[in-house]
């Protein structure tokens, strides 16, 4: 489960949005991953910006990230978890992994628990559904396979299994599963 604090962050996402993608963004959704070790979190959003349909993946954590590869978007300071250090999710180990373990069946989207006060006060629908599109391939290859993760949103593009995202409005492949491009 995802625990959504009830907090303030500065930056907030929107303007974090804003500033990756260069400009007004239009949230249309979100989803999150749950990081089998609980010190990650994994946020990705739907949105609109420039007319175009984008597919934006964030990772928070508690703690710099010790990985030349690791992309840093910003810190954030969460008036209940103190600094976090945001990630472009597609360059971070752990959301990758999620998204592989998704494409593969073995994980689900996270379940939203809203707290307050160190208590869990009820469960939020998230606005971004996602199933897994069988692909030609099987599941042995997949296992051998790099995760692409979308950020313009478009159909499938491979022969892999694709996690497809459904919101109000909309439905578009988000990552998909097959070998690395040449």
């Amino acid at each position: 489960m995802a625990i959504i604090h009830q907090a303030s962050i500065t930056p907030t996402k929107q303007e974090l949005l804003e500033t990756v993608l260069g400009g007004p963004v239009e949230i249309l959704g979100s989803y999150r991953f749950d990081d089998p070790a609980g010190e990650v979190g994994v946020e990705a959003f739907v949105v609109r910006a420039g007319g175009r349909l984008r597919h934006t993946v964030f990772s928070y954590r508690g703690a710099p990230l010790d990985d030349p590869a690791a992309q840093l978007v910003a810190t954030m300071e969460h008036s209940a978890l103190g600094r976090r250090w945001v990630y472009d999710g597609t360059t971070d180990p752990v959301a990758l992994d999620c998204f592989r373990r998704a494409l593969l069946g073995e994980q689900e989207q996270a379940v939203l628990e809203l707290w307050a006060d160190g208590e869990r006060v009820g469960t939020r629908e998230p606005t971004v559904a996602l199933t897994v599109a069988a692909g030609e391939g099987t599941a042995e290859a997949a296992d051998r396979s790099t995760v692409r993760v979308s950020d313009e949103l478009g159909p499938a593009a491979g022969r892999g299994p694709a996690l497809v995202a459904t919101w109000d409005g909309g439905q578009a492949v988000v990552a998909e599963l097959g070998p690395a491009p040449r």
